[in-house]
C-alpha cells in the first residue's frame, strides 16, 4: 500500500493535522499566530545548517526551532513589546536561513519544497517521523492538557493551583517545535502557521468546548489536507498551497453557520 505515493502523501497530511491540531487550539487561544510563524522560519536556517554539517534535516530544522521558541521565551517581557520582537526574529532567521543556503556549494537543495512543502516526495521513513512525532506531542498534550489549559485561560488561577505559567510555556513551546519540524515536509515553512491556525479557527466558531475544538481541528486538518491533495491531482495545482486554500474554504463556511444560527 506504501508503495503508492497518493496514499503515503494523504498518510502524511493526515499525521501532520492531527499533530497540528490541539497545538493550534491553544495557539488560538493565546493570540501565537506570530509566534508559530517566527519559529516555522527559523526552519530555513535549520535546514541550511543540516545540509552543512550533513545531518538529518528532521534535526536540523527541530534544533533551530526549539533554539527560536526558547530565545523568544527568555527574552519576552524584556523592554520590547512581543508582537516587534517576533518580528525581528521571523524575518532575520529566514534571511539568515536563505543566505547561508546561497552558500552550500555542491549541495542541490530544493528551496521551494522546504518554503511550501513537497508532500507528493514524502517516504516512508518520513512517514515514520511524521506519526513518531504526532503520537509524541499527542501523548504531551494528553499528559499536560490540564496545566496548559488552565495556565492559558488565567496564569494567575494556574500559579495559585501549583501550576507554573512559564513552564507549560516552554512545554508548549517544545511541542511546536516539533510539529514544525514534521510538518516542513508537507506543507513547507511558510504554510506550516496557517495549518496550525486555519483549522483550529474553525473549529472554534463550530464547537462548544475546548475538548470538542481540538478533536474537530484534527478532524478538519485532515479533511483539508485530503481535499487539498485531490486538488492538487485534478487542477494540477502546488499541493501544500492547495491544503491550505482547503481549509481557508472551510474557514468561510464556518462563519457562514456561524452567521446563520445568530
Amino acid at each position: 500500500m506504501l508503495d503508492d505515493f497518493m496514499i503515503r502523501a494523504a498518510l502524511a497530511g493526515i499525521g501532520t493535522a492531527i499533530a497540528a491540531a490541539p497545538l493550534g487550539c491553544f495557539v488560538v487561544w493565546r493570540r501565537m499566530a506570530y509566534f508559530g510563524d517566527a519559529t516555522a522560519h527559523a526552519a530555513i536556517l535549520g535546514v541550511a545548517l543540516a545540509l552543512a554539517l550533513q545531518i538529518p534535516v528532521f534535526g536540523g530544522v527541530l534544533a533551530t526551532a526549539l533554539a527560536m521558541g526558547l530565545i523568544v521565551h527568555s527574552l519576552s517581557g524584556r523592554g520590547f513589546a512581543t508582537d516587534t520582537l517576533l518580528g525581528v526574529l521571523a524575518h532575520s532567521a529566514l534571511a539568515f536561513g536563505l543566505v547561508a543556503v546561497s552558500f552550500l556549494s555542491g549541495v542541490r537543495v530544493d528551496l521551494m519544497g522546504y518554503l511550501f512543502g513537497d508532500i507528493l516526495a514524502v517516504s516512508v521513513p518520513d512517514l515514520a517521523i511524521i506519526w513518531g512525532g504526532a503520537a509524541a506531542i499527542l501523548l504531551l498534550v494528553l499528559r499536560r492538557w490540564s496545566s496548559l489549559l488552565t495556565s492559558t485561560i488565567s496564569p494567575d488561577l494556574a500559579t495559585s493551583s501549583g501550576i507554573d505559567p512559564r513552564r507549560e510555556q516552554m512545554i508548549l513551546t517544545l511541542a511546536l517545535a516539533l510539529t514544525i519540524a514534521i510538518a516542513i515536509k508537507v506543507v513547507g515553512v511558510l504554510l506550516i502557521s496557517a495549518l496550525l491556525v486555519i483549522p483550529a479557527a474553525t473549529a472554534r466558531s463550530l464547537s462548544r468546548g475546548p475538548e470538542t475544538m481540538a478533536l474537530l481541528a484534527g478532524v478538519l486538518g485532515s479533511l483539508s489536507a485530503l481535499g487539498g491533495l485531490a486538488l492538487s491531482y485534478r487542477a494540477d495545482t502546488p499541493t501544500g498551497p492547495s491544503i491550505v486554500c482547503v481549509a481557508a474554504v472551510f474557514f468561510l463556511l464556518s462563519l457562514m453557520v456561524s452567521a446563520a444560527r445568530r
